[in-house]
């Protein structure tokens, strides 16, 4: 018989049907130990529960641009859900630190997860369990899915749902301080443009009490005032008119400059004004920012372990490692052909 075909000979069909036949008893044992210790491991393995909520973005228009603004006519975007950027934006909140601690404590996850709480590391701890029980993914449809394990489906689905709504309150609390200091920035500017106004108008007083009421109706009307009375040699009304000239053309330039001035301020003003009360909208009405397609319900039947899959591929496995140790054994102690 040559080499190769010497090689071959231990993995022909009829010999491994024969190789098995010699050591099934071996097998056998090995089979049912595997199953009795999978049996037994995989019974020691708590039930999990799973429950979901699914949810969109809503998009990251301010209150005051969608519902009080002339320029934007996109009313729809109220009702618009959010794309791609809005979604990872969401995933990114969700796995906040914020987040994480306020349902925590709130659910006091390190006693419930039997963690020491005098362990050094029982945070690294109990972040690492709440990672592999509490995830965020991303659909194809671009909304994002809240999933939640544990051995309570009650719990799985109560903190699912809260996890879905403190997403509002940490997003708005963000949102929420950066429009207050927006409407302290408006605010600021708006009364400050108010005061200019209001010294502009103190110093359009002073000028009115001088009689300069209007400048140009005024210079006109006394300018035909006083050709009519030089034609009439009217010396007295002529003198009159002169000293009104003189003072006309004392204030008028000021008078001129000032009051184009309070009109170009006032529509500054009132542009300021229109800005400080849409940043009060976005600074004291909060919307909600997400959309929830379903909510998280205790589920009925476990997710995790099945027990069945457990037992099959640790008896698979087993047996295969077994094989594989009786094949290297036998090729060991083999004589060699001469």
């Amino acid at each position: 018989m040559n080499k190769k075909a010497s090689a071959t000979d231990d993995f022909d069909s009829l010999n491994v049907i024969y190789f098995i036949y010699q050591w099934w008893k071996q097998l056998t044992i090995v089979c049912l130990s595997a199953i009795v210790i999978s049996s037994i491991v995989a019974l020691t393995i708590s039930d999990r529960y799973k429950s979901t909520v699914v949810l969109f973005p809503a998009t990251t228009n301010s209150i005051s641009n969608v519902l009080l603004s002339e320029v934007n006519t996109s009313k729809e975007d109220l009702l618009k859900f959010g794309e791609e950027e809005d979604a990872e934006q969401m995933i990114q909140i969700l796995n906040s630190n914020e987040i994480r601690s306020r349902i925590c404590e709130k659910y006091n996850l390190m006693k419930h997860y039997g963690i020491n709480p005098n362990d050094k590391l029982k945070n690294t701890q109990l972040y690492d369990i709440y990672a592999d029980n509490i995830s965020f993914k991303l659909t194809e449809y671009m909304s994002v899915k809240i999933d939640v394990l544990d051995n309570d489906p009650k719990l799985a689905a109560e903190i699912a749902n809260d996890i879905a709504n403190l997403l509002d309150s940490v997003k708005i609390k963000i949102q929420h301080e950066r429009a207050l200091e927006a409407l302290k920035i408006v605010e600021r500017a708006y009364l400050n443009k108010k005061e200019d106004l209001e010294t502009l108008n103190d110093s359009l007083k002073i000028i009115n009490a001088h009689g300069i009421y209007d400048y140009e109706s005024q210079s006109d009307r006394t300018v035909q005032e006083y050709n009519i009375a030089i034609a009439k040699g009217d010396q007295r009304a002529i003198k009159l008119l002169e000293e009104k000239l003189q003072i006309i053309a004392k204030y008028g330039s000021e008078y001129v400059l000032i009051r184009d001035n309070i009109i170009l301020q006032g529509k500054v003003l009132s542009i300021l004004k229109t800005k400080l009360e849409e940043a009060k909208v976005n600074a004291n009405q909060v919307l909600s920012q997400k959309f929830v397609v379903s909510k998280a319900f205790p589920a009925e039947k476990k997710t995790y372990p099945v027990r069945w899959l457990i037992v099959l591929l640790s008896t698979l496995s087993t047996l295969f490692i077994t094989l594989i140790i009786i094949i290297i054994f036998g090729k060991i102690n083999k004589p060699e052909a001469k």
